[in-house]
């Protein structure tokens, strides 16, 4: 019998966890700092929120949230507005997000296909990952035009009502699509949101045979979006392109054209990344 002692992977575990590291029960829980996490994620998703409106929002006391508030106000990761008497996300949670995204070349490489896709196109460039059921934007590159889409770094968007969403679900590993999808409130935000299982499925289906998809204001009415997936060494799909515009500048004729831009880049930065295109299948969603 091998020496655990010897095994690399023990000594591994060792040093990066205790020995009852499996254990997800609460008493390995630090209910303060789960607490305090909590808020800080909620603080996040706001552009600015009072004290007793966050109260109000997460159920908790303002005495409780100001010290919570107050710790992490030490750390830089929120910030108060003395003017507004607003709570802010603060710089230093930019700080530890780009040291996130440092872990992994995706957006490094990015950089330089977005900034030629948006040149070439005319219209703002994005680059986002699934993070659950929602798209996280990682990366993007405006348009010099005074009508825009911006989608700043951090935004979070449905994976149903998004085009790089889209994109990713329909080249996403069947069970774990059917998964997401099952779990994931289809929120309708205009009439075109394609919310039913089976308009999305039909959808999903043709974004896998011609290799793109299309949000047309199926998020944000007078808005066109169209991506393409991106892929990994194993022919995962790992992160989406896309550029968007006003339905104006993004018409239904230039879809085409659009399309095989966004298609070249997303194949550029695949092969930057080592990638090849899988050959996964998407079921009809349940």
């Amino acid at each position: 019998m091998a020496d655990p002692k010897s095994d690399p992977s023990t000594s591994r575990r060792a040093r990066g966890r205790p020995r009852a590291w499996d254990d997800k029960s609460e008493q390995n829980t630090i209910k303060s700092l789960d607490r305090a996490m909590a808020v800080f994620e909620h603080l996040s998703t706001q552009s600015g929120v009072s004290l007793s409106a966050l109260s109000e929002q997460m159920g908790e006391s303002t005495a409780t949230l100001y010290r919570i508030l107050f710790t992490l106000e030490a750390r830089g990761l929120v910030e108060f507005d003395q003017a507004q008497q607003l709570w802010h996300i603060g710089p230093g949670a930019f700080i530890i997000g780009a040291r996130f995204l440092r872990r992994t070349s995706l957006v490094e490489r990015a950089r330089p296909i977005l900034r030629a896709l948006m040149e070439q196109t005319g219209e703002t460039a994005n680059l986002g990952v699934a993070q659950g059921d929602q798209v996280l934007f990682v990366s993007q590159v405006e348009t010099h035009e005074s009508i825009r889409a911006f989608f700043p770094p951090g935004t979070l968007s449905p994976l149903h009502a998004s085009g790089i969403g889209k994109a990713l679900l329909a080249f996403m590993d069947p069970d774990q699509c059917i998964r997401i999808l099952a779990k994931a409130d289809r929120q309708r935000f205009t009439e075109h949101t394609l919310c039913e299982v089976v308009p999305l499925k039909e959808n999903l289906d043709l974004i896998r045979a011609r290799g793109f998809s299309i949000d047309g204001e199926e998020k944000n009415l007078g808005m066109r979006c169209i991506a393409a997936p991106v892929f990994n060494h194993y022919g995962e799909a790992v992160a989406g392109l896309s550029v968007s515009g006003p339905t104006s500048r993004v018409s239904p004729d230039k879809v085409e054209a659009l399309a095989g831009a966004v298609k070249a880049a997303a194949a550029s930065l695949t092969a930057a990344l080592g990638g090849e295109t899988g050959p996964q299948q998407v079921p009809h969603p349940t």
